[in-house]
């Protein structure tokens, strides 16, 4: 496996986790005690981050190390269902359905966009 894809799939990773939160990169930088250059570095992937810097990102971002690096693993797939069942829970119907719809769609453009590049 290409060292730079897995930097590169780590670093979207942490930004997915870090968008989702709501959170800027200078937020992440501020709660991990790095540069926002650094967080833009990793997120693209143009940088190596030291062991200690990836667990200061994870204790800001308060997620599991293994949904950055094993993302396909069970448990991970677990913590993601129940992430988003807390998401909905204090939804009204009609919100849930909105983002039931958006969720479908994301899903289908992911898809399409998995099988074009195969």
């Amino acid at each position: 496996m290409d060292k730079n894809l897995d930097l590169i799939a780590i670093g979207q990773r942490i930004r997915a986790i870090r968008t989702s939160k709501g959170m800027s990169q200078a937020e992440l930088g501020f709660a991990a005690h790095l540069a926002t250059s650094n967080i833009s570095d990793i997120e693209l992937g143009k940088t190596k981050m030291w062991l200690s810097t990836f667990v200061r990102i994870v204790e800001a971002l308060q997620v599991s190390a293994d949904s950055i690096l094993r993302p396909d693993v069970p448990e991970v797939n677990g913590l993601y269902q129940k992430e988003y069942a807390q998401l909905l829970a204090d939804c009204t119907p009609a919100e849930i359905e909105a983002i039931m719809k958006i969720s479908r769609e994301v899903k289908a453009s992911l898809h399409a966009k998995t099988n074009n590049e195969d």
